[in-house]
């Protein structure tokens, strides 16, 4: 399952639950690389808490994204991985984007708004 938001100042969340594949990968991409396109999207934040597992799509989804952002100087924050999904994103060259934290505390980190819920 993915849960793909966009919040205040152009920050979109993607929410990771359970396996992803190369086709699930490819519907994520879509919707993500669409709504950078269109301007709408500054920073990606990639909530990973609940992927169970992610093949190597998982890394090009995130990659590509990371690279569809790039022009605009966006960022990319991958939220709390597996111990072996860590180590696939630190082989990618990635590590420097994990964070072990809340949602909130990640776009704090990136500027955001936080909204009192």
């Amino acid at each position: 399952m993915a849960k793909i938001e966009i919040i205040d100042n152009g920050i979109l969340i993607a929410t990771l639950r359970g396996e992803l594949d190369n086709h699930k990968a490819n519907q994520i991409r879509s919707d993500i690389s669409a709504a950078i396109f269109t301007g709408q999207v500054r920073a990606v934040i990639w909530d990973l808490e609940g992927l169970g597992f992610m093949d190597s799509a998982g890394i090009g989804l995130v990659l590509g994204r990371m690279r569809d952002l790039s022009p605009s100087g966006g960022e990319t924050l991958i939220l709390n991985p597996s111990a072996t999904m860590k180590k696939i994103f630190g082989f990618s060259g990635l590590g420097e984007n994990i964070r072990y934290c809340t949602i909130e505390e990640a776009i704090g980190e990136i500027g955001g708004v936080v909204h009192e819920q």
